[in-house]
């Protein structure tokens, strides 16, 4: 099935220059870029992107880390693009993660992991409304 999902290259990843890497290894994965920005969160962007997050005790450090540099949000396409995607992106902790993965090759730490992805279709079609209205994705 043909999906859409949300990408974010995160601070880490675009302060050292890997958006053209990142993006490079999601063409060659065969997803889709149908929409791309570079933006700068405001707090209050980044605190209503993570809302299902504040109270817990890294709330306060991740939104820190989400507006110390720019993201690149970008809308991907694909034959089941969520699944597909967030295989390519790996898992969150270094010690789970594989070899081939964008956070193998790329994150930092836990927390600078250079790449969010979108956890279901429902997730997707809100995440993708956040940061892109529909004229913005072709």
């Amino acid at each position: 099935m043909i999906q859409q999902t949300l990408c974010l290259i995160k601070p880490d990843a675009t302060k050292r220059h890997l958006i053209g890497k990142i993006l490079s290894h999601l063409e060659d994965a065969g997803l889709t870029i149908k929409a791309l920005k570079k933006i700068q969160l405001t707090r209050e962007q980044a605190e209503g992107f993570y809302a299902e997050h504040q109270g817990r005790e890294y709330f306060t450090s991740l939104i820190d880390f989400m507006i110390s540099a720019p993201v690149v949000a970008v809308v991907l396409e694909g034959e089941n693009a969520v699944a597909n995607y967030r295989a390519l992106m790996g898992a969150t902790k270094p010690e789970d993660q594989k070899q081939g993965t964008l956070r193998k090759m790329y994150a930092l730490s836990g927390r600078e992991n250079s790449v969010h992805g979108s956890d279901s279709v429902e997730s997707a079609e809100h995440e993708i409304a956040y940061f892109f209205t529909t004229n913005e994705i072709v």
